[in-house]
């Protein structure tokens, strides 16, 4: 338990001298958050589509109900925060879904128009 608390003591001590000028201790960095874009009923069905996903898969994926995809495609609601950067990452990333695949696609899986499982899905 001491080793804990002397290095705790030893880094707010740093802190301390660096933010009284005494000796700059510590690097500093200026970091700009991009502000949240906000997608359009086109924006997010291109995006869904572009991954080749169902709406039922795309709201999986997503985290959200079917229903919350639909009013996004139908332009009633839009995507909160969290969302547009989820889909922000999916614009800028096209393989995001393939590196992060919370939804796979089955070797049987055939969507509505029979197409089969694109290279954004992992296939089992």
């Amino acid at each position: 338990m001491g080793n804990v608390y002397d290095s705790i003591m030893a880094g707010l001590a740093e802190a301390i001298v660096d933010a009284e000028g005494q000796k700059p201790a510590l690097r500093r960095r200026m970091v700009t958050v991009m502000p949240v874009k906000k997608y359009g009923a086109d924006e997010v069905q291109n995006i869904r589509k572009g991954t080749g996903m169902s709406q039922k898969l795309f709201a999986d994926y997503m985290g959200v109900s079917v229903k919350t995809v639909e009013a996004w495609e139908a332009g009633t609601n839009q995507p909160s925060g969290t969302a547009s950067r989820i889909l922000n990452m999916m614009e800028m990333n096209p393989n995001l879904t393939a590196e992060f695949p919370f939804v796979k696609c089955s070797k049987e899986y055939a969507g509505a128009n029979g197409e089969p499982c694109n290279q954004n899905q992992i296939m089992l």
